[in-house]
């Protein structure tokens, strides 16, 4: 197990001298109100940053998803007080999401960081983030004003092959023209990116500054996706013989593989990639973020569940075989989680294909706002604008 350092804090240090001269248990709880009224915290020294809570506990541990950190990270108690801390070097420009366990007695007690007021949403819930230096969430993410605004309509197509009503909301780009032919992206878990990415901000922004070609997004709405994501044949039918030919009826795309991505994240770059497999050459282009793309090797296996059994199938079929589905591949993966092995893994199957591939890494987790702060790399390199 790799071991932190344990690391000293001059914040700390200094709260620590004046509370031993102060003596009185009065005096003492001052000095600490103080010390959290003084700081912003996570306290920042350089690229040292100090994890901070208050807790009548008998134990405190920071928690996080950080592949690079031990699972287990007790803090320290601050002699005659109530404050309990823990210094780590975080890595210029990193995010590190995180929450605190407390022990009183034979109880446990999780909660984000109530001195943080950055936190990290996602349909699990939120979490507490801390940034490393230099860190900026990206402006072409936040909501302009100035900005023409694209539009959303939500839809309903009856899909044959899965037997049910699918929920498509559309994005249609700002002067929107049915004269015009548009390229067409069709993403997984479409509310996700929507209500955790930012991205109708992001494409609206990236339209505008025209680094970004007017696109029209197709973003859909699963149904089990555990269940339709690793290589369903009735889901890859859904999308590529029901959903994009509809779309191409309804709508003035470009109606050829050259003009269509297909895009997702974790379970959903795995039903992307499953798909362009089913139909090669469908998608002139792939954007897959942080795929689970866990394959037979202990390296890569990180004590999934019943689940990732068709996706471990799946991506050992292509691993033996692999094939060109695409033209060009948009891969992405954060430093810091735990699908990074596999990410990497995968690279010489998908360049031994041929296709084009583009891979970065951010000091990141398996994080929304990690996915967000990629979209710009990866949606510009694949449909750009008149003004890269």
């Amino acid at each position: 197990m790799t071991v932190l350092p344990r690391l000293g804090s001059p914040a700390i240090d200094q709260l620590r001298d004046e509370i031993v001269e102060a003596g009185s248990p009065e005096a003492c709880e001052r000095l600490v109100m103080a010390f959290m009224t003084r700081h912003s915290l996570p306290v920042s020294e350089g690229d040292l940053r100090t994890f901070v809570v208050r807790a009548e506990a008998d134990q405190a541990y920071l928690r996080h998803r950080m592949v690079i950190w031990p699972q287990d990270l007790p803090m320290t108690r601050l002699a005659g007080t109530d404050l309990w801390y823990l210094s780590i070097e975080v890595a210029p420009g990193s995010r590190v999401e995180y929450h605190f366990d407390v022990r009183e007695g034979t109880r446990w007690r999780g909660f984000n960081d109530p001195s943080n007021p950055d936190l990290a949403r996602s349909p699990v819930g939120d979490a507490s983030v801390c940034y490393g230096a230099g860190y900026r969430a990206p402006h072409w993410a936040r909501y302009d004003s100035t900005v023409s605004p694209g539009d959303l309509v939500e839809i309903k197509l009856r899909s044959r092959v899965q037997s049910r009503e699918n929920r498509v909301t559309l994005y249609l780009p700002p002067g929107f023209a049915l004269t015009a032919r548009y390229p067409l992206l069709v993403v997984h878990d479409g509310g996700d990116y929507l209500g955790y990415a930012s991205m109708k901000e992001v494409l609206d922004n990236l339209i505008a500054a025209g680094e970004l070609a007017p696109v029209v997004v197709a973003f859909t709405h699963p149904g089990e996706r555990l269940t339709e994501y690793p290589d369903d044949p009735r889901h890859a039918a859904w999308i590529t013989r029901e959903l994009v030919p509809e779309l191409e009826t309804r709508y003035p795309l470009e109606a050829r593989a050259s003009g269509r991505c297909l895009m997702g994240t974790s379970f959903g770059a795995v039903a992307s990639l499953a798909t362009a497999v089913r139909y090669p050459q469908a998608f002139s282009a792939l954007l897959l973020q942080s795929g689970s793309f866990v394959y037979s090797d202990p390296a890569v296996n990180h004590g999934e569940g019943p689940s990732f059994i068709p996706v471990i199938a799946f991506m050992d079929s292509y691993r033996s075989d692999p094939v060109r589905v695409a033209d060009r591949c948009f891969i992405a993966c954060g430093a810091y989680e735990d699908l990074i092995d596999a990410n990497r893994g995968m690279l010489p199957a998908f360049q031994q294909t041929g296709m084009e591939i583009n891979y970065i890494e951010s000091l990141a987790g398996h994080s929304w706002d990690a996915w967000r702060d990629q979209l710009r790399d990866g949606l510009c390199w694949i449909f750009p604008g008149d003004r890269p």
